[in-house]
């Protein structure tokens, strides 16, 4: 059983990985170079927290960051105390946050969503709006514009949603929403957003900073 806040019913998790250079953001790398891609990586996932923290004021919610790379101490250092932690563990990502959603409901979550830090206009709106989603939906999707998804949101464990996928490429969202309508699921899908995995999608994360600036 993790250890949890109290009341989490509805529980957000955070896929994120530490920030060492040369390990994240790869794809990066030839634009950024390692250091550059790191540092990317790393305000990115402050980006997605404060979002997230905006959320925490709106509605109850406990919130887990599931890492890759680093350590709890190393996440402690960075992001705070305030958040709980743990490692994603072994596996490709299918299996990492099928194993992450079950432990969640295992806690007696009742709604838990899960998302990454690589899409920067995931707000605590669109969040917000997941979690009432997954009042009427058994399934809610943020479609990527690359063909991945950003949010997956479910009201209980469906591991075959995370199975057979290859992850990373452009069939991701549709093969996922395939599987639902084969188990007759319901589910609703969000606005889509871009992701910033390639150096051309780099001006994508240039205006959510110009946006962030602005307010």
């Amino acid at each position: 059983m993790l250890n949890l806040p109290t009341n989490p019913k509805q529980h957000l998790i955070l896929f994120t990985r530490y920030p060492e250079p040369g390990k994240t953001k790869t794809r990066l790398i030839p634009a950024l170079g390692t250091v550059g891609a790191a540092n990317l990586q790393r305000e990115m996932t402050e980006h997605t927290i404060f979002q997230v923290q905006e959320l925490q004021k709106a509605i109850a919610i406990s919130v887990e960051v599931r890492f890759a790379g680093g350590d709890s101490q190393l996440m402690q250092d960075w992001l705070g105390l305030d958040l709980v932690y743990q490692s994603q563990g072994e596996g490709d990502l299918g299996s990492r946050m099928a194993r992450s959603l079950f432990e969640a409901f295992e806690s007696n979550a009742t709604k838990v969503i899960i998302i990454g830090t690589d899409c920067p206009g995931v707000n605590a709106q669109i969040l917000e709006t997941a979690f009432e989603k997954l009042h009427t939906f058994d399934l809610v999707l943020g479609p990527a514009i690359d063909g991945g998804y950003y949010l997956i949101g479910l009201r209980q464990p469906i591991p075959e949603l995370f199975v057979n996928i290859e992850w990373g490429t452009a069939q991701v969202f549709q093969k996922t929403v395939d599987i639902a309508q084969k188990l007759n699921l319901s589910y609703v899908n969000l606005s889509p957003l871009a992701d910033v995995d390639r150096p051309e999608d780099l001006p994508i994360w240039e205006q959510a900073l110009a946006r962030k600036m602005e307010k």
